[in-house]
């Protein structure tokens, strides 16, 4: 049996019950180093197996192969099955007739969203802004058209060492698109990790910000606003 398993943004109290007894049900538990460094001391006893990254596919081939003895749990950051493992897993798995089962968890857009108020209340989008997987090109095309349908924007992975430009490049593009530079906008480093930072500020201030493969990214739309409490907004549309 193979549990692709969402273990949450960070720490113990962001595993669900179900990951957790999913968790507990394995022997041996699978995933990128950093993911396994997060969860190794709430699971003394089991046998863990670390991986780099860009070994994806070696995660799923491996974790087959070890199936047909063992329940093994393949893990992802947040939710499995946003930018995580599910998906490969489950092409990886096609025709084995394995049993694959995927527990979700608490994704970086819901917990951040947390953190900085009530920003995602109304219709929004995901992107990620890594394009080693999806070509820049349609990363652009679909800032674009969550831009021109007034969608919140949440961004995942927005720079790193080696595209650390595509964060500001993603801002110009949605300014020049009709966001406006005064749009409310937060980000979240280390969301439920050691070192959790959160900012609140505007599109045009963010892009002076530090922003890295650490950080999650929530772009307002034009009926997004910041209390006087400091929290980021987006108004379902009720009457007050």
């Amino acid at each position: 049996m193979i549990y692709v398993i969402g273990i949450g943004t960070g720490g113990i109290d962001e595993i669900t019950p179900k990951a957790l007894n999913a968790l507990n049900e394995c022997e041996i538990i699978s995933g990128y180093s950093r993911y396994i460094d997060l969860i190794r001391e709430y699971f003394p006893g089991k046998t863990f197996m670390s991986y780099s990254m860009r070994q994806e596919l070696k995660r799923c081939n491996d974790a087959l192969a070890l199936s047909r003895e063992h329940n093994i749990a393949l893990i992802s950051s947040g939710d499995s099955g946003v930018y995580g493992m599910a998906g490969l897993m489950l092409e990886v798995s096609s025709g084995s007739g394995e049993e694959i089962r995927i527990i979700p968890g608490i994704t970086a857009a819901n917990s951040c969203a947390a953190l900085l108020g009530a920003p995602l209340m109304n219709d929004y989008a995901t992107i990620s802004l890594s394009d080693l997987l999806t070509d820049w090109k349609i990363i652009e095309q679909r800032l674009i058209a969550a831009c021109e349908g007034d969608f919140v924007i949440c961004i995942y992975n927005p720079a790193s060492n080696n595209r650390p430009d595509n964060f500001i490049r993603a801002c110009e593009i949605l300014i020049r698109h009709g966001r406006g530079k005064n749009t409310p906008a937060g980000y979240v480093r280390n969301a439920g990790r050691e070192g959790e930072f959160m900012k609140v500020m505007t599109l045009g201030e963010i892009m002076n910000e530090r922003i890295d493969m650490l950080c999650t990214v929530i772009i307002g739309n034009s009926k997004s606003y910041v209390s006087i409490d400091g929290k980021m907004i987006t108004p379902r549309g009720y009457k007050l």
